[in-house]
């Protein structure tokens, strides 16, 4: 497994489009058999780094194929959805899509199936659901081509779920931490206010922490209704309304006060 990832990488960047194609074929076939040690290797920048290069047009972008770049890229989506406890691959493919070299999740085809990896991880959002799971199973083991193409819907499906949970996640851990930062920052300039050590720089810039907290209350309120089934999330936005609160309560307090 050490060693695998370093030659299909090598083959993977090879200027024939056909030899590119295979190796990819190839990586694919080892992650969906070869288990963790294999997963393990993929999962490392060293060789996300690789396939990154086939997509950069600092690298070999520019004369890579638009099927090479294609596969490249399906490859990487389906690994976020297949690995989701792997930060790794999801940092690098967030990163290619914020640098404007994705420029949308690749939509699969109807007839095209996702193929499960094996051992798959034990997180994955395709063992959450048992009843799916099962319907997916009995799908996937059906030669008809229209029992393959619900199971395909049923996969696009189950993904899209995942998706919307992670972009809830994202947004809660993100808004957390603003109003952690905003509610810290606010502190540090009142104590200034109050000794009239503050510039009008510092001043204005305390009015926009203030006006920028008033308008996180309401995120906080809609994270919450959000998070009603997870208690411990739902304790971490309480606690930050609760800080955020107290932080509004001693500016609106210090600065009538003066």
């Amino acid at each position: 497994p050490s060693l695998a990832p370093r030659l299909l990488a090598h083959k993977i960047q090879s200027p024939q489009e056909t030899e590119a194609l295979h190796a990819l074929t190839v990586l694919e076939t080892c992650v969906n058999n070869c288990g963790e040690r294999f997963h393990s290797e993929i999962a490392k920048f060293r060789f996300l780094n690789e396939l990154i290069k086939v997509l950069s047009p600092k690298y070999h972008g520019a004369w890579s194929s638009e099927k090479v770049k294609s596969r490249v890229t399906e490859i990487l989506f389906s690994w976020t959805v297949w690995f989701p406890q792997e930060v790794k691959i999801r940092d690098a493919y967030q990163m290619l899509k914020k640098q404007g070299i994705v420029k949308e999740d690749p939509k699969l085809l109807e007839d095209k199936i996702l193929p499960p990896p094996s051992p798959r991880a034990q997180n994955s959002i395709f063992d959450t659901d048992e009843e799916k799971s099962k319907l997916l199973a009995r799908l996937l083991r059906s030669r008809h081509a229209e029992d393959l193409q619900a199971a395909n819907r049923l996969i696009k499906s189950m993904i899209k779920e995942e998706q919307e949970k992670s972009a809830k996640v994202s947004r809660r851990v993100n808004t957390i931490s603003e109003v952690s930062e905003n509610v810290k920052l606010m502190g540090e300039l009142l104590d200034s206010y109050k000794r009239q050590e503050l510039s009008q720089s510092d001043r204005d810039t305390l009015q926009n922490l203030f006006e920028r907290c008033e308008k996180l209350r309401p995120l906080l309120f809609r994270l919450a209704s959000e998070t009603v089934d997870d208690d411990q999330a739902l304790a971490e936005i309480l606690q930050a309304n609760d800080r955020l609160t107290q932080a509004l309560g001693q500016y609106r307090q210090t600065v009538a006060g003066h």
